[in-house]
């Protein structure tokens, strides 16, 4: 017995060696494909050819490597359209992981094979049916991947019945192959709007978005679908996945500037009261919890919707979570610099006690430190101008042209706006710039310094000739014009020579005019024909000024003669009419400056006076905001173009806010009318056990009240002090019982009888009681005496 044991022993442990052996070995065989993943890439071509081979064979494995090898083609750009025929035959396989990639593949030829693709149709449509609500997502979603236009009314049932499968996932993807299906025939769009409006009604948040991402492809100015659903939607916002929630954030936001009013702000005295409609408070209540998502899309959607949908006060609330995403990574800090630019333009004050976190960092790319710069710029304010100031002067020492070019601008405009021109230290640090930087720095520091010099001559004219002044600075630039060697900069130079080159009562050589002045006309007059079209014309200027100040200097009129002389003949039609125009201002200066006799002239002569006001006043100093520069503040955040800069198509125009709003009771739907509550009935204990009973007939219990007052009163006791009194008053009772109505007599035999029946019954019981109570005394006197026995 013992050897017959021992030998089953030893099969059975024999028997699961080799099943053991053979699971492994599948396992590793089944590893060595998953870590091979490289191979698949760096495929010979002889395994290329057996790929044929692989599809047509009986073994999974096989067809599993031989898909994804194909897949792994696809990826490098292979065209491997001729083995369709052979994987449309796997389309039905058992193995997910195959029609996965069979899927895969038919998503990506099946509009080059329309015909090959149409076999597979069929079994697309019995996947619909399939009990995986995967396979039934799968199959819709090739189905309408297939571009074949002769299949969109398929595609469109199949829409139609898996938007009500009770899957939410399978109702997600139905939302997803709306917009192919729209794609592939427009005329569909009154059908697909239907589905998309039950869609709309899921109680499921998984494919809230997805019905959201088919409603902006297929009807987004049909906002009126929204009515019923407005308030449902706001409310499961914080149930729907990431991206949903950005595609309905969005959707939500263009319905309230459409539908809903726009919130007012209301002075009363030294306070302020915001009035705010309850749907747009719905709105921002349900979407303030958002701002703690991780995903930076959705922080940056409700930053869009209270910029926009809100009152003021409540863009405070989104300056933290903008901060904390911004350095996330540097494509999220791009993108949020950009939004950063639009708001802090409109509402600095959020964000000047956090200016520290937009200094400039050394490892920054080249955009990000613009964006810093102009971020700052719009901070800038008295508490905190001198230490971005210093911040600006340190970025005009980067390595990039654009942002010292764009640091050079701050410093102007910070310098220009708060009024740091005393002690001219950003001048002085400005004009160290151009000895060494390129013409474009240089340009921008030119351009600086001339508004600078031109806001601080207009304030204080008589500014005294130091080191540190303005004129200095012009005496500056003067005497290096030479190497300045841009064309508007150097523009630039000439029109601050000519417009603050007077100088009188100064003991000059030439009177009432700067000593530096004539000698920068002699050098520009000098390269006049290899000058740029702007540097001539202010040339021109510069020579027509120095003229009018000092009329009676003969060196200067052959100068200014001269010069004007190469303008009359120049190859540029601007720089000739530049020169006419001149010629006509000065003719009652110098009638001979143009060459021409006074009676030959019959224009209007103009006093020197007059042409004094004419060249030299009216010039007001103020910096131009280049939009280039300083951003697209025309186009709302949120948008493409934002970030990049240039206009992009697609790209969603915000709506104008309506006047009054719709009827809030348009939005008004089932789910917001609350059942109205009966006011609680009084319950006796007569009546509830009857309404036990008779409550499964659907019967209401009766209850009798009575009609009077509402305490029952007893007949007062007759008190009697003697048998005589007492007999007389019994007769009397019986005589008036002897003439009551034949109705109540009967009505008393009727008490009569059923007091008797009640008297019975209980005289019964009480009998039954009486012989129960004496058998139980025999039983325990019997038991009793036997133990007694």
């Amino acid at each position: 017995m013992d050897n017959v044991n021992l030998n089953a022993f030893t099969e059975n442990a024999a028997r699961l060696g080799m099943r053991i052996q053979e699971t492994f070995s599948e396992h590793t065989r089944d590893l060595s494909i998953t870590r091979g993943g490289a191979s698949i890439f760096d495929m010979p071509d002889d395994k290329v050819k057996n790929i044929g081979k692989q599809l047509d064979s009986n073994s999974d494995r096989e067809k599993l490597d031989a898909m994804k090898r194909l897949i792994a083609l696809i990826s490098k750009g292979r065209n491997v359209s001729n083995y369709f025929p052979q994987v449309v035959k796997n389309v039905a396989s058992q193995n997910l992981e195959i029609r996965k990639l069979v899927y895969i593949y038919l998503l990506r030829y099946a509009e080059h094979e329309p015909d090959l693709a149409l076999l597979s149709i069929n079994t697309f449509q019995k996947d619909l049916a399939d009990s995986s609500p995967l396979i039934r997502a799968m199959a819709l979603r090739v189905l309408s991947g297939i571009k074949v236009p002769m299949i969109c009314g398929l595609v469109v049932l199949a829409i139609k019945k898996c938007a009500a499968d009770f899957s939410p996932y399978v109702r997600k993807a139905a939302a997803l192959a709306i917009p192919k299906a729209f794609q592939l025939d427009a005329g569909q769009q009154p059908a697909l709007i239907s589905v998309i409006t039950t869609l709309l009604r899921d109680r499921s948040p998984l494919s809230i978005g997805s019905a959201v991402v088919a409603f902006e492809s297929v009807c987004p100015t049909r906002l009126d679908l929204l009515h019923l659903q407005y308030r449902r939607l706001c409310k499961i916002l914080i149930d729907v996945d990431e991206w949903g929630q950005v595609y309905l954030l969005n959707l939500l936001l263009r319905y309230a500037r459409t539908m809903l009013p726009k919130p007012t702000v209301l002075q009363q005295g030294e306070s302020t009261e915001e009035e705010i409609d309850a749907d747009l408070q719905l709105l921002l209540v349900s979407s303030e919890p958002l701002v703690q998502s991780k995903n930076p899309a959705v922080v940056l959607a409700v930053v869009r919707v209270f910029y926009y949908a809100g009152p003021p006060s409540s863009t405070s609330k989104v300056v933290n979570p903008l901060l904390r995403i911004m350095h996330i990574s540097r494509e999220v800090e791009r993108v949020v610099l950009a939004y950063l630019l639009i708001i802090t333009r409109a509402q600095p004050q959020l964000f000047s006690m956090q200016y520290q976190r937009f200094l400039v960092r050394t490892d920054d790319p080249s955009q990000a430190k613009r964006d810093k710069i102009k971020v700052m710029l719009n901070l800038c304010d008295v508490d905190n101008h001198q230490a971005l100031l210093r911040e600006f002067i340190d970025c005009a020492d980067d390595v990039d042209d654009t942002v010292v070019g764009d640091a050079v601008h701050a410093v102007g405009r910070c310098a220009a706006s708060h009024s740091v021109m005393h002690g001219m230290s950003p001048i002085r640090r400005i004009l160290s710039s151009t000895k060494q930087m390129s013409d474009i720095v240089v340009s921008n520091a030119v351009l600086v310094l001339k508004a600078l010099i031109q806001n601080q001559l207009l304030v204080d004219s008589s500014a005294p000739v130091s080191s540190q002044s303005p004129l200095s600075i012009i005496f500056h630039l003067a005497r290096r014009v030479d190497d300045i060697k841009h064309p508007q900069a150097r523009a630039c130079v000439l029109w601050l020579v000519g417009q603050y080159s007077a100088a009188p009562g100064a003991s000059t050589v030439i009177e009432g005019v700067a000593d530096w002045a004539p000698d920068v006309l002699r050098k520009i007059s000098k390269s006049f024909n290899t000058e740029g079209s702007l540097v001539k014309l202010q040339a021109l200027t510069l020579a027509a000024k120095l003229f009018l100040l000092c009329p009676t200097d003969q060196r200067l009129g052959l100068l200014c003669g001269y010069v004007l002389s190469l303008g009359r003949y120049d190859l540029n039609y601007d720089v000739r009419d530049r020169t006419r125009m001149l010629n006509a201002l000065l003719v009652g200066i110098s009638p001979t400056m143009n060459g021409r006799e006074m009676e030959e002239q019959s224009s209007v002569i103009l006093r020197r006076e007059q042409v004094i006001k004419v060249l030299f006043d009216g010039k007001a100093g103020i910096i131009e905001e280049n939009e280039e520069t300083f951003g697209l503040h025309h186009i709302p955040i949120g948008s493409l173009s934002l970030v990049t800069g240039k206009a992009t198509l697609g790209d969603s125009v915000l709506p104008e806010w309506l006047e009054g709003g719709i009827d809030p009771l348009l939005r008004q739907s089932e789910e917001d009318v609350l059942p109205v509550a009966l006011p609680p009935q009084a319950i006796s204990s007569a009546s509830s056990t009857a309404a036990k009973t008779l409550g499964s007939a659907g019967v209401t219990p009766i209850v009798l009240t009575p009609t009077g007052s509402s305490t029952p009163v007893r007949e007062a006791k007759e008190s009697h002090r003697d048998l005589e009194k007492f007999y007389a008053s019994g007769s009397d009772k019986k005589s008036s019982d002897s003439e009551s109505s034949p109705e109540e007599e009967s009505e008393d035999n009727l008490e009569e009888g059923d007091s008797a029946h009640d008297s019975e019954e209980s005289q019964d019981d009480t009998a039954d009681d009486e012989s129960s109570e004496e058998q139980e005394h025999e039983v325990t006197d019997g038991s009793s005496t036997k133990v007694q026995q």
